[in-house]
């Protein structure tokens, strides 16, 4: 069996950055830009007031001193004089500033009587002015190494950018299969169970950017394979399963290597997802997930997971975090443990605890969980206080 890092080399080596579009900025979020746009203007384009208050030279800028205000600077219109010794300006936020030796003091720190002020006999050491391309200048790059947020898309429209070149979207064919399963809401048979297993995939692709297609369920029959592996045509990958072990009727990679599949490896030495297949076929990489919930579950956050940050052309991440075991653990075994756990704040580490129940069709305990505990194949017993691994769950 293989184990689990080089497991995750084989499978990224099957795909690669996807190509690239443009997109308007209003459909850019959750993207990922391709490549870097820049700044079309400076950010703020003059130097402007941070308070409502009054302009006056710096010269002026004494304790008791009494001024004569002479006009007014708001945002959008600007004050048209050139401000002399011993004058003031009314000025509010965001108003170019009159002249470049200046501060802003606040309204409420000064007296006004008509069309004078007098300043306190204690006075800021802050000039309250924003200075030009004190947020960005013309020209300046921006291209994050991660998906875009609408506080970037705020920042692009600042900087006056209307578009921008992202990765296309990774298409994900999703084929869950078994006689055993129908959908949800409908009425299973005696024998059936709803399907579960297509939900989570999906819901993980599309949270990681991808355009997830589930498709129909495919049944334990050479004809139904076929039928929905057409259906996957197109799809940058294809994520299966159930059906990938070594009974019967898991058919899925006999009719996959039929289709064409050029298979890279099957079975890895973890626990839960023991079967798990992948590789190329024809345009598109395979995934071939098992069949328990929590299994596939689990084979997703280790596999799918990265192999879509890299279709999107997304750098690989450290997910790994330590934690403090809570209770005493047993040994793993020959393969690496995927335990789900629960976490609770600790210093100066979290405190990791994992469920009694381990069985790998628990969606209940799989729901509940805030992590994955990770427990090395050949790993011993381990007691509580121990740092251990974990990887977090969304």
């Amino acid at each position: 069996m293989l184990p689990v890092a080089e497991a995750l080399e084989k499978v990224l080596a099957l795909v690669e950055p996807l190509g690239t579009e443009v997109v308007p900025l209003r459909a850019a979020v959750g993207r990922v830009m391709a490549e870097p746009t820049t700044a079309r203007l400076t950010q703020p384009p003059f130097s402007a007031s941070a308070m409502d208050g009054y302009w006056l030279d710096v010269a002026d800028h004494l304790p008791g001193a009494v001024l004569r205000v002479e006009g007014e600077a708001a945002a959008g219109r600007a004050y048209a004089g050139t401000p002399t010794p011993g004058q003031a300006v009314r000025i509010f936020t965001g108003a170019p500033v009159p002249g470049p030796s200046g501060v802003v003091v606040l309204q409420e720190n000064v007296t006004r009587e008509g069309y004078m002020i007098t300043l306190p006999q204690q006075l800021e050491t802050h000039d309250n002015i924003r200075p030009q391309g004190q947020d960005f200048a013309q020209g300046e790059s921006f291209c994050p190494e991660r998906p875009l947020t609408a506080r970037d898309l705020g920042l692009l429209a600042a900087m006056n950018v209307s578009e921008v070149t992202v990765r296309r979207r990774p298409v994900v064919a999703i084929i869950a299969t078994g006689d055993e399963l129908v959908m949800p809401g409908e009425e299973p048979g005696p024998d059936q169970i709803i399907c579960s297993n297509s939900f989570i995939i999906a819901a993980l692709a599309e949270r990681l950017g991808a355009d997830a297609r589930m498709l129909p369920i495919a049944r334990d029959d050479r004809d139904s394979l076929r039928a929905v592996f057409e259906l996957a045509k197109g799809a940058d990958l294809v994520v299966t399963s159930g059906g990938a072990s070594v009974g019967a009727h898991d058919l899925v990679g006999e009719v996959a290597e039929e289709l064409g599949l050029e298979r890279s490896f099957w079975k890895i030495a973890m626990r839960p997802g023991k079967p798990l297949m992948a590789g190329r076929m024809g345009d598109a990489a395979m995934l071939g997930l098992p069949g328990n919930p929590v299994s596939a579950t689990v084979c997703a956050e280790l596999f799918l997971r990265p192999m879509l940050r890299k279709l999107a052309g997304l750098p690989p991440e450290s997910r790994v975090q330590k934690a403090e075991l809570a209770t005493d653990s047993g040994p793993t075994g020959p393969r690496t443990h995927y335990m789900r756990a629960t976490l609770e704040p600790g210093h100066p580490l979290p405190r990791v605890t994992p469920f009694d129940n381990q069985d790998s069709a628990m969606l209940s305990i799989l729901s509940q969980a805030d992590c994955l505990l990770i427990r090395p194949l050949g790993d011993g017993p381990r007691k509580a206080g121990d740092t251990v691994e974990i990887l977090p769950l969304d």
